[in-house]
């Protein structure tokens, strides 16, 4: 592929993504939404103690916000080696070094602008070194440092609430804590640069935009293989959410890629086909497991918790500047050409051919990938069912049709 650059809002997309995860750990230790954006609030504040700024504090945000994004991941490998474990038990106790260890590998993929090696991996460390790793508070990086301290701080504010009367509480707990779970320092920079005010703006909500004022959103150049990791790491934590959609995402994207190239699009769009194809079911991090695994036929009530995913997607990428398009062909995927699909029942004088092509490649993936409860079906098979969709008004059939060429 040639050589072109795609601009993205990496710290907007690392907070649509910080959304998602926190649905999954709302379920999980029932902590609640914007925990990722809370804890990188808290932690760009405390940063201005050492003077952290510009790259090194938009690095910092986004560790934050991504702090847990293995968590999908670690609950499938742990549920696959022990089908009867309590998860938010194992989570609780800190044998969770493991999601440690998968997130710290997975944000590799993240094109940081400063060195934030073992920021992931250690954000669970405590300063009297017996955090899971063991490691002496000395040899812990400082964001590190940083998130772990916002991170327990949230936990435990998540179960008293963010009231006024709570903080004189969260300061005698940090100060008790002082050379055990935190080091002097981490504890200094919170009671000097977070004040009460701050700290109860956690709970009305408008701390997140403060957070956005604080932290620098510039948009960022990347070529075509820094552009296929990011899409990839996010795809990869929505695939882990359920075994019975494992490398869903991944393959809507190389499909979308794939079909955008064989109809002559030129570089930047297949890179934005594939961004799209990565990113468009973001929003099933929102719907549980209970409904995203049901084998047989949904329930009404179901079926339409289950096509909230789509609106949730459109409203998480909505997030990140200058994404209108990737978020439009990523979050209309279910839209049909005769105003029957969701979530906006959108037709076809208001479908684009992105948007189209979207709908077609995630269906084709749908039918030929297996999941625990059925085979994959061939391709002709699948061809044969688009083509039946288009004559009834449901897809593109120009699309199905050159599909059918595409894929064979």
């Amino acid at each position: 592929m040639d050589e072109k650059q795609l601009s993205i809002d990496i710290v907007g997309l690392a907070g649509a993504y910080s959304y998602a995860l926190d649905c999954i750990e709302a379920e999980l230790v029932n902590i609640t939404n914007k925990h990722g954006k809370r804890v990188a609030y808290m932690s760009v504040c405390m940063a201005k103690y050492w003077n952290v700024e510009n790259d090194a504090l938009q690095d910092l945000a986004i560790c934050a916000l991504l702090h847990d994004n293995a968590l999908t991941q670690y609950i499938t490998e742990e549920v696959k080696k022990n089908p009867g474990i309590d998860i938010g038990e194992d989570f609780l106790n800190e044998k969770a070094n493991l999601h440690c260890i998968y997130g710290e590998n997975n944000i590799a993929k993240i094109p940081f602008k400063t060195n934030v090696s073992n920021v992931i991996l250690y954000h669970h460390e405590l300063a009297n070194g017996k955090g899971p790793f063991k490691k002496a508070w000395q040899e812990v990086p400082l964001f590190a440092r940083i998130i772990h301290l916002a991170d327990v701080i949230d936990a435990i504010a998540n179960n008293i609430n963010f009231r006024q009367e709570k903080w004189d509480k969260c300061c005698e707990f940090l100060v008790k804590q002082k050379g055990v779970l935190f080091d002097d320092e981490c504890v200094e920079a919170f009671l000097e640069m977070i004040l009460k005010e701050t700290f109860v703006s956690l709970e009305d909500g408008t701390f997140e935009s403060k957070l956005w004022e604080i932290v620098p959103r510039k948009k960022q150049m990347f070529d075509w293989n820094t552009c296929k990791n990011i899409a990839d790491f996010f795809a990869n934590i929505v695939d882990y959410k359920s075994p019975f959609t494992s490398r869903h995402s991944i393959g809507v994207a190389e499909k979308a890629a794939q079909y955008a190239k064989y109809i002559g699009y030129d570089v930047l769009d297949i890179e934005k086909m594939y961004l799209a194809g990565a990113l468009h079911d973001i929003g099933k991090m929102a719907v549980g497991n209970e409904i995203l695994e049901k084998p047989d036929k949904l329930t009404d009530e179901e079926f339409d918790k289950m096509k909230n995913h789509a609106g949730y997607t459109y409203l998480m990428l909505s997030q990140v500047d200058g994404f209108e398009d990737i978020r439009d062909w990523a979050a209309l995927h279910h839209e049909k050409l005769n105003g029957k699909g969701y979530p906006f029942g959108k037709t076809a004088d208001e479908l684009n051919e992105q948007e189209r092509i979207m709908a077609c490649v995630d269906i084709y993936q749908a039918l030929t990938e297996e999941r625990p409860y059925k085979k994959g079906m061939s391709h002709e098979k699948t061809c044969d069912i688009l083509d039946e969709m288009a004559e009834k008004g449901f897809v593109d059939a120009d699309i199905s049709r050159k599909m059918r060429d595409c894929f064979h």
